[in-house]
């Protein structure tokens, strides 16, 4: 439960067992164990905050350090085992107070910052938030967005009942798996830093390949399989092209008829696959099984664990991802942590737990190209993340403590692992702070 200290108690060097929070209870001052020093205590008092708040006790300097100590013995313990998801678990159970002790993720609020709240940056997210390469449109966004075209292409002949050759979706696999083994971070990075507006259909695939291929990769599996997988993922949707825009663009609930079309997708597609574009039936059982579900309350067969193909579980668990950080009719996008916390939450009810613990290991609780705030006001983008330390990624600054902005990739890399004193406080949203000059 959390207590009240006054403000006229607080000294420097006062330290307590758990994080302290403003008056709000919401937003996050000081992680547990960190002392107070001059300019939080100025800015308590300049921003007439009366009191903070705390579950914990005052302890001392040598306290302090011993509890440091426990908690890094403690996550490498727990980041070392993910064997039944529990470690990610203990991350949900510690949000009762949006909070990760030290290492992990702080309060949703914004930490101090003498140059005041980041909310006052004037810059546009267009300048500081995308990725330079977006920006530029440079050789390597420049591959991805034309696969990303020919796909689309691809996609429209067979809507049209045109001939479509499969070297053609052969070429576009096989030239991903060049791009993940030779630029993996920045490509992993335009799933949620990239600017495809358009040809949705063709962007969702090309990523939910990408992510197959690297889930597929970390999971040790042949390489004709992993050709499988990356062209089922391709084409896992393909049977969309049978369902109305008007229906998949709706707003609202689907009645009975509208969800029986959708879900039709799953069977009309796995017979283009295999029937007319004469894939293997592992390829089609991407589209024919990718909304079964773990627990057996999917469709069309209503498959169950095993029994659903691992290309198709494989693809379920990166289409969602894929799905969740993705603008929809209905809603906007979501932050790629935000994502990871419902894949993760799952439960062993619609994915195999397996192939989630695979894409954390291998995409970090901070997916790469993912925007976040520091708990010493540094915002940063996830840059490279560590498969036993998912919660401690690379980063590049953006903007520094004192509101310098890098516009272009010259800021700061800095590694969590070996930098003990920063943590990641939140993810943030780049639409939270498109400013205007």
């Amino acid at each position: 439960m959390l207590k009240k200290i006054n403000r006229t108690v607080l000294r420097e060097g006062m330290r307590f067992s758990t994080p302290v929070f403003f008056d709000d209870g919401e937003n996050m001052l000081l992680s547990q164990g960190v002392p107070f020093k001059k300019r939080e205590l100025d800015a308590l008092d300049r921003w007439k905050i009366a009191y903070v708040l705390t579950a914990g006790k005052e302890i001392s300097a040598a306290e302090a350090e011993a509890m440091e100590r426990a908690a890094k013995k403690d996550q490498v313990e727990d980041l070392e085992e993910l064997d039944d998801l529990e470690e990610i678990g203990e991350i949900e159970e510690a949000e009762s107070l949006d909070t990760l002790d030290g290492d992990g993720l702080a309060g949703a609020g914004e930490p101090l910052s003498e140059k005041g709240s980041i909310d006052k940056l004037q810059y546009t997210s267009e300048q500081i938030l995308k990725l330079p390469g977006v920006l530029a449109h440079d050789e390597l966004y420049a591959k991805y967005h034309t696969l990303i075209k020919d796909l689309d292409t691809i996609l429209g002949a067979v809507a049209q009942r045109g001939e479509v050759r499969t070297r053609s979706i052969d070429r576009i696999v096989s030239e991903l798996f060049v791009l993940i083994q030779t630029e993996r971070s920045e490509v992993v990075g335009f799933i949620l830093g990239g600017d495809v507006r358009d040809m949705q259909r063709a962007k969702c695939a090309v990523n939910t390949a990408i992510l197959s291929i690297i889930i597929g990769e970390h999971l040790g599996m042949p390489r004709h399989r992993l050709l499988q997988i990356a062209t089922g993922a391709l084409l896992h949707d393909i049977g969309m092209i049978k369902v109305p825009t008007s229906i998949l663009n709706k707003e609202g609930k689907l009645d009975d008829n509208e969800l029986q079309i959708i879900r039709s997708h799953t069977s009309y597609g796995y017979k283009l696959i295999v029937n007319e574009l004469l894939y293997a039936d592992e390829v089609g059982k991407a589209a024919m099984q990718h909304h079964e579900r773990w627990d057996g309350e999917g469709y069309p067969g209503r498959l169950a664990g095993d029994r659903i193909d691992i290309g198709a579980r494989i693809v379920s668990v990166a289409d969602a991802f894929e799905a969740m950080v993705s603008p929809k009719a209905y809603r906007d996008s979501m932050v790629g942590y935000q994502a990871m916390k419902n894949l993760l939450s799952d439960n062993a009810r619609r994915f195999d737990p397996d192939i989630i613990r695979a894409m954390i290991q291998s995409m970090g609780i901070y997916p790469v190209g993912s925007i976040v705030l520091m708990n010493n006001s540094v915002i940063a983008r996830v840059i490279e993340s560590h498969q036993d330390a998912p919660l401690r990624p690379k980063i590049r600054v953006l903007i520094d403590e004192f509101g310098n902005p890098f516009t272009m990739n010259e800021g700061d890399v800095i590694d969590l692992l070996d930098n003990r004193n920063l943590f990641i406080a939140r993810a943030i949203d780049p639409a939270e702070y498109q400013k205007e000059p």
